[in-house]
């Protein structure tokens, strides 16, 4: 397969069709436990959006539409990024309307995001150590009457501001695309966004209206995930995505 993960340009409004040209395809296999191939193309994706000079560091992950495994990509490449680097890594729950990152560690959501946001303790005191020293989680947190307002407040800009102080490495794990403007919100707030889609679900105009979004938000599309792929892929036809 191709390589993958080139960083890009600021993204621009474009007049013509949208294509995925902007934002290399990764392909991580089906989502299983994380070994061999599966396991080899997180190591890749970790690598190339991660590992290049001058690569982000505050990561949104956002699924074109609801069910892509958006949730599972984050944390398994938050793993594999915490194993690479000797930088501390948080990995951010925000998608408020559907939380279920904890339950990919196989924890509980103790008080997280959402506590974050209407308290004033230091934001280290709401992240979760897991299985290696440097990393971390920081869970949805508790049910709030208007979670709806949290993502577009001053409050989480400034909380992120405190979490990039914090942390060398934020990947944030956010809405589809398709239900909400939650990811071009926090892509804004961040270095860009990597699009998460499902092999033989997801639909070519539903990710080109992703783009449109990301592009007219003047947010960087940094690449793409294919998920849950069950067979290979030739190369030809990822250059026609």
């Amino acid at each position: 397969m191709q390589d993958l993960l080139q960083p890009q340009p600021e993204a621009q409004p474009q007049p013509q069709e949208e294509t995925l040209a902007a934002a290399t395809v990764v392909d991580v296999g089906r989502s299983l436990p994380m070994d061999g191939a599966v396991r080899h193309e997180i190591t890749k994706l970790v690598q190339n959006l991660f590992l290049l000079p001058e690569s982000p560091r505050r990561v949104v992950f956002s699924g074109t539409e609801a069910g892509c495994g958006c949730s599972w990509t984050c944390a398994r490449t938050a793993e594999v990024l915490a194993s690479q680097v000797a930088g501390s890594v948080c990995v951010v729950d925000c998608n408020l309307r559907s939380p279920g990152l904890h339950q990919q560690f196989g924890s509980e959501n103790h008080n997280g995001l959402t506590d974050l946001l209407v308290q004033s303790r230091p934001v280290r005191e709401y992240v979760h150590r897991l299985g290696r020293a440097n990393l971390c989680l920081l869970s949805c947190g508790s049910a709030s009457a208007d979670w709806q307002t949290l993502i577009g407040s001053d409050r989480m800009r400034s909380r992120l501001a405190e979490l990039r102080s914090a942390f060398d490495y934020i990947l944030i794990d956010a809405a589809p695309l398709n239900t909400c403007n939650d990811a071009l919100v926090l892509g804004a707030l961040s270095d860009g966004v990597v699009l998460v889609m499902k092999a033989n679900s997801s639909r070519r105009d539903t990710a080109q209206k992703a783009l449109h979004g990301l592009r007219a938000a003047r947010v960087r599309a940094l690449g793409a995930v294919l998920n849950e792929r069950t067979f290979p892929v030739p190369a030809a036809i990822y250059k026609r995505l």
